[in-house]
């Protein structure tokens, strides 16, 4: 286990499912956290919810795709909580995108706000951590990343790459004394899952899969995954030979559209 010193955390995404349940998971066990999302109305809510269970939550309304805007945020934050001693960056979003209605716009979307919007969220933050010789980092992104899946094109491109720049950043932060971490769930519960019309297996409930990331911050283990037997059986399907892998996921395409007629 990892002793934290501060205990102050940025969570980005924390309006709803699980970094809204991660933020009170935190401030109930005693850490100051910042919390950003574009809601400023949602992060009201939470805000009112820990304070009335006596935890520390101060919002901070937020586009992460707004590079400036970030640099201002994360000033204001170490300025008014205090240096940040663990970021979760978590903003994102989801959309299918099926080959069949294929369209540049639908990718230039989840590309901005995914992946784009970490890497601003990483540019501040690695600078300052870096003249502080110290902080950790959780990039959240998923069991998509591992390999193609059907109408998760773009929404997998944006994950895994930010798998390949987690995978980067460890072995070269390291000296600085920065640890990076990776989240890659499977499917929880969450505003974006119920969009969902196929089955989803092993689906977590939030606050079982926000324990499980929780625990994973406190180790200095690589990647935090959850749960484990249906990521394992993503990462089984990464090495299949083609032949195999195609045939899997074009079975998982046809239960999906029976599961929607």
């Amino acid at each position: 286990m990892i002793a934290i010193a501060g205990k102050r955390a940025w969570i980005t995404g924390a309006s709803s499912g699980l970094g809204r349940e991660l933020a009170l998971q935190m401030a109930r066990d005693g850490w100051s956290v910042a919390v950003s999302a574009r809601s400023a109305e949602k992060l009201d809510s939470l805000v009112a919810e820990a304070e009335s269970a006596s935890g520390h939550i101060v919002a901070y309304p937020l586009d992460v795709s707004d590079l400036d805007a970030v640099g201002r945020t994360v000033q204001r934050i170490e300025s008014e909580v205090g240096p940040i001693d663990q970021a979760v960056l978590n903003a994102g979003t989801h959309q299918p995108t099926p080959a069949h209605d294929f369209k540049a716009a639908d990718f230039r979307k989840l590309v901005d706000l995914n992946l784009m919007g970490t890497i601003n969220c990483l540019e501040i933050l690695i600078a300052r951590f870096r003249t502080r010789q110290a902080g950790r980092i959780a990039v959240v992104a998923s069991v998509a990343g591992y390999t193609g899946l059907p109408q998760a094109s773009a929404y997998g491109v944006t994950k895994a790459g930010m798998i390949n720049l987690c995978e980067a950043l460890r072995v070269e932060l390291a000296p600085d004394n920065i640890t990076v971490q990776v989240v890659n769930p499977g499917f929880v519960r969450t505003p974006l899952t119920d969009r969902n019309d196929f089955p989803m297996p092993f689906l977590m409930e939030v606050e079982a899969a926000a324990h499980a990331l929780y625990r994973g911050l406190s180790r200095d283990s690589f990647e935090i995954t959850f749960p484990r037997r249906f990521t394992w059986m993503v990462k089984l399907l990464r090495v299949l030979p083609y032949p195999l892998k195609f045939a899997v996921t074009a079975r998982m395409v046809r239960r999906g559209q029976e599961g929607s007629s």
